[in-house]
């Protein structure tokens, strides 16, 4: 069976950034208010200019990842897309590669499959996107050469980083979340509010290594369970306009005390993205 065209998961990828910023999303940058100095401008921009590094003709992830970063920083010149480029670049080089096996096994492959130059790459890509809270650590940290898979060196961070996570436990979260997102499709026929409804459900349920890195992790685990409360009264919600005044609320409470849950963003549009590829998978197989 053929591979999907790059062409084909570039607007995937595309589709994936769009879809949400359209999306309310409190505390972080959307159509509905920009925020931290970032504005929605900024997020298209470096989603369009890194659609074609990703996706491009390269031998392994790490090129994909330092490639769209690259692209990325030129374009707008700050960090607007490190944890997407990082999510989705395995999912983009297991939709490139021969679909005689299903995504999932396929992704399990690429992820089994990173080296040390994977490693090596993606540490450049990260100190050119500078993510604010970037610290040092005692094994391997982003300021030395690696001498590790960069699975392994997800693995070692797993346990303090929501992206790295994914890494490590093949993506169990965001093939888990889709679930949710369905059954809010379904039940809403409004892509918008079912995106906020994901990215609550990320928020809610692991603390955001982003505010973790900025705040500390007790800021983090309070930002869950204000996420919590808010997921799932919205999720009971007959008509989910009628919730916008509460969360047009939350998103400028944290504005205003600098909190931005970048990292639920991210795996927001990772899940999203996903979708979208196993939608294409799936009429393949058929």
């Amino acid at each position: 069976m053929n591979a999907m065209t790059s062409a084909a998961v570039a607007q995937c990828f595309k589709s994936a950034c769009l879809e949400e910023l359209e999306a309310l999303k409190p505390g972080n940058v959307h159509v509905f208010a920009d925020g931290h100095g970032m504005t929605v401008e900024d997020f298209l921009r470096s989603a369009e200019a890194a659609a074609g590094p990703i996706t491009g003709m390269h031998d392994n992830v790490g090129e994909r990842i330092l490639s769209a970063i690259r692209a990325s920083h030129q374009a707008v010149g700050c960090n607007t897309n490190l944890g997407i480029v990082l999510l989705c670049a395995p999912m983009v080089h297991a939709a490139l590669l021969d679909g005689s096996l299903p995504f999932e096994q396929r992704l399990h492959q690429v992820l089994k499959g990173l080296t040390t130059q994977d490693a090596a790459l993606a540490f450049e890509a990260i100190l050119i996107a500078a993510p604010a809270g970037l610290g040092e650590s005692e094994r391997h940290d982003v300021h030395d050469a690696p001498d590790v898979s960069l699975l392994v060196a997800m693995q070692e961070a797993a346990e303090r980083d929501y992206v790295a996570r994914q890494y490590a436990n093949g993506y169990q979260e965001i093939f888990a979340a889709l679930d949710h997102y369905h059954r809010l499709l379904a039940r809403w026929a409004r892509p918008a509010w079912a995106t906020t409804g994901l990215y609550l459900h990320f928020l809610a349920s692991y603390p955001d290594s982003h505010i973790v890195r900025k705040y500390g992790m007790e800021r983090a685990l309070q930002t869950c369970e204000q996420a919590a409360r808010h997921s799932n009264d919205f999720d009971a919600c007959e008509n989910p306009k009628n919730y916008l005044p509460a969360l047009r609320k939350f998103d400028s409470e944290l504005k205003e005390n600098g909190i931005n849950p970048g990292t639920s963003a991210d795996m927001t549009v990772a899940a999203l993205f996903l979708d979208k590829l196993l939608k294409i998978d799936a009429a393949e197989q058929a």
